[in-house]
C-alpha cells in the first residue's frame, strides 16, 4: 500500500514539476534576452549586487556530489546541486546571446547566422532526419524553434530515458537537465560556439582566431616552434590518371606556399600504439584535446602557460575503410592517467532524410560509453594507456599559449605518428569546438565560462552605451 501511495504521489506531482521547470526555462531565457540579465552586469550569485533571479540560484544548503562531466541523470539529485544551477545560467545566458549575435559579424563568416546555417546543414535531432539549418534561416524562425522545440524535445528525451532504463531514471529530473543544463555533445558544442562568437565580436576578433585557417595555423606554428604536420614546400603539383588520355584525368594544384588554395602534404601514418587499436585500412586517427585559456578573459593582459588548462581528451578510433576519423568510435581518455575509458559515438546526429523517422531506423541515444572494443575486428581498446599523456597535454597547453592565448577554447587534433622524427604533431585547431563526448572537470569549465560572462557582459554594455558598430 505504501508503494502504491508513493507511486501515485509521484504520478500526480509530475505535471507540476514539469510545468515548474518549463516556467524556469522561459523566465531565465527572457531574463537574459530582454530583462535585467541583458541590461545589467553579469555577476555570479555570490556577489551582493548580482541580478541572478532566485530560480537560477541553488538552495542554500546545496553541495556538489561530483564535478566530472558524465550523464547527469546518474548523479543523485543533480538538479539540486550548485553545478546544475551554474550550468543552467551559462546555458540560458549564452542561448539568449545567440539572438544578439545573429546578424552581427562572425570571426569566420560574414555573420553568426551564416555560421550556424552552414554548421547545421548536416546535423539533425536524432530520429527526425531534418537538418537543423532549416530552422535558423531567420531570427523569428530560430526564436520560435527555441521556444517551442526545447521543451518538447526535452520531454521526449526524459520519457525515452525512463523507458530505456525501465523506470530507474526520474522523468522530472531528466527533463530539467535536458531543458536547463543539457550535457549532450551537441549542447556543449553550441555553448562553446556561442561563447567564441560573443568573445570574438566584443574583442574585435583577436589575432588568435586566424588560426582556424588551416594554412595560417601551419605557417604560424612553424614560426613559433610548434610541431605542426609537415607540408611540401613546392609551388604546385600535377596529378594524372595513369590511363586516361587526350587531356583528361589531369589536375593542377597550386600550393598555399605559393599563394594557392591547397595545402599539399604527404599522408601521415598512424603510430604503433594507434595502429594496434585499429582495423586494417583505417584512416589517420587523432586525439581531440580541448584546452581553455584564462588569458582570453582579458586579452590586454599577458597570458602565461599556467593560464591554459587541458580539459579533455578523446581518442577518435577511425572505422575500417573510412577516409577520415570523422567516422570513428569516440573513446574517452582520463587526462590524469592516460587510461582509455569507454567508447561511444555521435553519428546518429548526422543521419539525414525523412526515412530516418521510421521506427527502429535511427537511435535516439547512443551507448553511454559502453563500447570497450573497436567494432571492426573486435579489437580491445578500453583499458589501454595512451603513452606519455602528460607530454601530449603539455604540448597543447603550450601551443595554445604560443599561438592563440586570446581564444577561450581550442580543440586540437593531435597525431601520434609513425614518423620517428616527428612522433607527435598537431594537424589543426577548431575554435568553436566540441568535446566529442569526452569527460572533463565541469566545475573548472563552468567557473571559466562564468568569469568569461562577467567580462563579456561588461564589454557588451559599454558597446551598447557607445552605439558601437561591429565590422
Amino acid at each position: 500500500i505504501h508503494f502504491t501511495r508513493q507511486t501515485m504521489g509521484q504520478v500526480i506531482s509530475l505535471p507540476f514539476k514539469l510545468a515548474s521547470t518549463t516556467l524556469t526555462f522561459y523566465r531565465g531565457f527572457f531574463h537574459y534576452l530582454l530583462g535585467a540579465g541583458r541590461n545589467s552586469p553579469y555577476l555570479p550569485p555570490s556577489d551582493a549586487a548580482s541580478t541572478v533571479p532566485s530560480y537560477l540560484r541553488p538552495p542554500t544548503n546545496a553541495t556538489d556530489t561530483t564535478t566530472i562531466s558524465s550523464s547527469s541523470w546518474t548523479v543523485n539529485s543533480f538538479t539540486q546541486t550548485p553545478l546544475f544551477y551554474q550550468h543552467a545560467r551559462m546555458h540560458l545566458y549564452s542561448l539568449a546571446s545567440a539572438f544578439y549575435l545573429y546578424n552581427k559579424p562572425h570571426y569566420r563568416k560574414d555573420s553568426f547566422k551564416e555560421d550556424i546555417v552552414d554548421n547545421f546543414a548536416n546535423v539533425a535531432i536524432p530520429g527526425t532526419g531534418i537538418p537543423l539549418s532549416l530552422f535558423v534561416w531567420n531570427r523569428p524562425l530560430a526564436f520560435g524553434f527555441v521556444c517551442a522545440a526545447s521543451p518538447v524535445v526535452s520531454a521526449i528525451a526524459a520519457l525515452h530515458l525512463w523507458v530505456k532504463t525501465r523506470g530507474k531514471s526520474s522523468i522530472s529530473e531528466e527533463y530539467a537537465i535536458r531543458l536547463l543544463a543539457p550535457d549532450d555533445w551537441f549542447s556543449y558544442w553550441r555553448l562553446n560556439c556561442r561563447i567564441a562568437g560573443m568573445h570574438a565580436l566584443l574583442n574585435d576578433i583577436p589575432a588568435g582566431y586566424e588560426m582556424e585557417n588551416k594554412w595560417t595555423f601551419l605557417e604560424e606554428g612553424a614560426k613559433r616552434g610548434v610541431p605542426i604536420s609537415p607540408y611540401l614546400d613546392t609551388p604546385a603539383i600535377v596529378v594524372k590518371h595513369r590511363n586516361e588520355e587526350g587531356g583528361l584525368g589531369i589536375y593542377f594544384y597550386k600550393n598555399a606556399t605559393d599563394g594557392g588554395d591547397w595545402i599539399i602534404q604527404e599522408r601521415i601514418q598512424n603510430g604503433e600504439w594507434v595502429n594496434k587499436h585499429l582495423p586494417s585500412n583505417a584512416p589517420l586517427s587523432t586525439f581531440r584535446v580541448i584546452t581553455q585559456s584564462r588569458g582570453a578573459i582579458d586579452v590586454t593582459k599577458e597570458c602565461k602557460v599556467e593560464d591554459v588548462t587541458a580539459l579533455s581528451c578523446v581518442f577518435r578510433a577511425g572505422r575500417k575503410n573510412a577516409q577520415t576519423d570523422h567516422d570513428s568510435i569516440l573513446f574517452d581518455v582520463d587526462v590524469k592517467t592516460g587510461k582509455v575509458l569507454g567508447g561511444t559515438t555521435n553519428a546518429h546526429w548526422y543521419r539525414l532524410g525523412l526515412h530516418e523517422c521510421l521506427p527502429g531506423r535511427c537511435p535516439w541515444r547512443s551507448s553511454d560509453h559502453a563500447v570497450t572494443h573497436h567494432p571492426d575486428g573486435d579489437i580491445p581498446v578500453t583499458g589501454s594507456v595512451v603513452p606519455d599523456i602528460r607530454e601530449m597535454l603539455h604540448l597543447v597547453e603550450t601551443s595554445h599559449q604560443k599561438m592563440c592565448p586570446d581564444v577561450p577554447l581550442v580543440g586540437w587534433d593531435v597525431v601520434l605518428s609513425a614518423d620517428e622524427k616527428l612522433p607527435v604533431c598537431l594537424l589543426e585547431v577548431n575554435l568553436s569546438c566540441n568535446f566529442f563526448r569526452g569527460s572533463f572537470d565541469r566545475k573548472v569549465y563552468l567557473d571559466f565560462l562564468e568569469d568569461m560572462a562577467v567580462k563579456m557582459q561588461a564589454m557588451r554594455l559599454v558597446a551598447d552605451r557607445e552605439g558601437k558598430k561591429f565590422k
